[in-house]
């Protein structure tokens, strides 16, 4: 499998600001070629790399005042790397986070899923979940979580993948948030997804069913979007003006929930 991805976010900075971008793939993959570029004002910046345990591999940028435009893209020929679970990730990513509060939805995750095996929970979860909600862009704030997302009945990827872990969790499943570069998403944009650890392997389960589970690229991994944000303002003051995104792949695949399926 071929897959070329790329993404360009462009902020205004009002007031001299540290930031953290995760953008590149995850460290599970080793492209063919890669880039990352930060330019203020036409000038470029230093871009300090850092790695944390699942792989994300996060750019630090301190920036003064002006436009600032970061540039990433890479080419990825083969599978990635499978992460695998500690036996802490499996206790981390068993318990309740800020967006997934998998305590406030067990009541209503055991009398939807009670009684199904692990083989027939995750179809059955992204199957309740797609059905349930609407993907409405702009309908969520950045601090919804899944009991919010619920009671709205709508949101975008981040709030499916939300409900998906807090539901799954609730069900004494490992679940955890994935950003992702989804070949076949329309529109085009950051993607994110819900992995769980069922029989000895993480498999993702996206609820929006808009892209092939098949051509994702891994980017961030994390307890929930508190993990895996594209951008993150540690201090000063950014205003986001556009972001682009563009993930292609040579061939589309078929996608059926029903299927176990890796990121790779």
């Amino acid at each position: 499998m071929e897959r070329d991805i790329a993404s360009t976010i462009v902020l205004d900075i009002t007031s001299p600001a540290q930031l953290v971008f995760a953008v590149a793939a995850s460290g599970h993959y080793t492209p063919v070629t890669e880039h990352f570029t930060a330019t203020l004002d036409g000038r470029p910046l230093d871009a300090i790399p850092h790695s944390d345990l699942h792989g994300t591999r996060l750019h630090t940028v301190e920036a003064d005042t002006g436009r600032l435009i970061v540039d990433y893209d890479a080419s990825i020929r083969g599978p990635g790397s499978s992460p695998v679970a500690t036996r802490t990730d499996r206790l981390v990513y068993l318990r309740p986070s800020r967006y997934a509060e998998s305590d406030v939805l067990g009541p209503t995750a055991v009398q939807e899923f009670a009684g199904l095996s692990h083989r027939e929970l995750l179809p059955a979860v992204s199957s309740w979940v797609g059905t349930r909600l609407f993907y409405v862009p702009g309908s969520s704030l950045p601090t919804d979580g899944a009991t919010r997302t619920l009671l709205a009945r709508q949101g975008v990827c981040r709030d499916y993948a939300h409900l998906c872990v807090a539901l799954l969790r609730a069900l004494g499943v490992p679940a955890r948030v994935v950003a992702v570069y989804a070949p076949g998403l329309h529109p085009m944009d950051f993607h994110a997804v819900a992995e769980a650890w069922i029989e000895d392997a993480w498999r993702v389960v996206d609820a929006t069913t808009l892209a092939p589970r098949q051509t994702l690229v891994r980017i961030a991994t994390g307890r929930d979007a508190a993990d895996t944000a594209f951008l993150t303002t540690i201090s000063g003051l950014a205003d986001l003006v556009s972001v682009e995104v563009s993930a292609v792949v040579d061939t589309l695949p078929a996608d059926d929930i029903d299927e176990f399926v890796t990121i790779g």
